[in-house]
């Protein structure tokens, strides 16, 4: 694809959806930090944005079954009723047949009316698009309204990145309203918005690409873990694009620096970074991530201060 044609699929004036994949804060003791999670969920919808829980910045694959149903009731209790939310759907580690263990999940979460996205599994792993998709349908069937996940393996080894008949097969589920793509491809993601534009139209893929977040500008929604370190900057950036305001560039530079850092080598620890920049910006109680999670060096704190001050903190 030659940069000419890249340049022409810009889509300025564009009004972006945006979701936001919440963290999951920590108290100083290690507890869940519920009250400022509920804070931060009502923050976020305030902004504009749509909040996400127990997906991989909630920990999800931390998480007790348990403890991904608290995480459910704190939400719909943060939320207005009425105000729709994602929620992952995660079955790893999980004992029994993939329909119905992700049926299960998904149950749990329209009941607290959530909105389901399914996180991938190992299991269908090396299947072929037909059987991938034999299954997606299975599990989708009766819904009003699914998600699915197409996540690279950076991010979480139960991830994976589609062939394209594989898409255009998950494409053909009417109850799959949209994807969240996580190569991290800038390549990839065009080719699926081309496909999403050629076969189904109204299908939305949710860039997951904290290191290219200008692909709203391609015709891209998202769902992102580091729209979770500043919703109301994204939602102010969003405003921009679709005003054609050209302070839109300096705002959408700043939030792109934040993702370089806090996305880098090893991946995983974004959350940790995550936690470091709310609390130095005042909204979490400590800058702990999850005790199984990756963590920062010591210094975090002190690149993160440039980042905020970057974005106005």
């Amino acid at each position: 694809m030659r940069m000419e044609e890249v340049i022409r699929r810009q889509k300025p004036g564009r009004k972006v959806q945006g979701i936001s994949a919440a963290l999951l804060p920590f108290e100083v003791d290690g507890g869940v930090a519920v009250a400022a999670f509920q804070q931060h969920l009502v923050r976020t919808d305030r902004a504009g944005l749509v909040n996400a829980v127990n997906m991989d910045t909630g920990y999800v694959n931390y998480l007790s079954d348990a403890e991904k149903g608290e995480v459910l009731r704190w939400t719909r209790e943060a939320l207005d009723k009425g105000v729709a939310f994602v929620a992952g759907a995660y079955i790893e580690g999980l004992d029994g047949e993939v329909v119905q263990l992700y049926r299960r999940e998904m149950d749990r979460i329209v009941e607290h009316g959530g909105i389901p996205i399914l996180f991938q599994t190992q299991r269908l792993h090396g299947k072929s698009a037909q059987e991938k998709a034999a299954v997606y349908q299975a599990v989708c069937k009766g819904y009003d309204r699914v998600l699915a996940f197409e996540l690279g393996t950076m991010f979480a080894p139960n991830g994976e990145i589609f062939d394209e008949e594989t898409v255009r097969r998950l494409m053909d589920i009417p109850e799959l309203k949209g994807m969240k793509h996580s190569s991290l491809d800038r390549m990839i993601e065009l080719s699926r918005l081309d496909l999403r534009d050629s076969e189904r139209p109204d299908f939305r893929i949710y860039t997951g690409n904290d290191l290219g977040i200008n692909m709203i500008e391609f015709g891209s929604e998202y769902l992102l873990g580091l729209a979770t370190f500043c919703p109301e900057r994204f939602a102010e950036r969003d405003r921009l694009w679709e005003a054609g305001d050209p302070a839109y560039y300096a705002l959408s530079d700043a939030l792109q620096h934040l993702g370089n850092i806090a996305f880098r080598t090893p991946v995983p620890a974004y959350k940790h970074s995550a936690a470091v920049f709310l609390h130095l910006t005042g909204k979490i109680p400590a800058d702990q991530p999850h005790p199984s999670n990756p963590k920062r060096p010591a210094w975090e704190a002190e690149i993160l201060k440039d980042c905020a001050r970057r974005l106005g903190y």
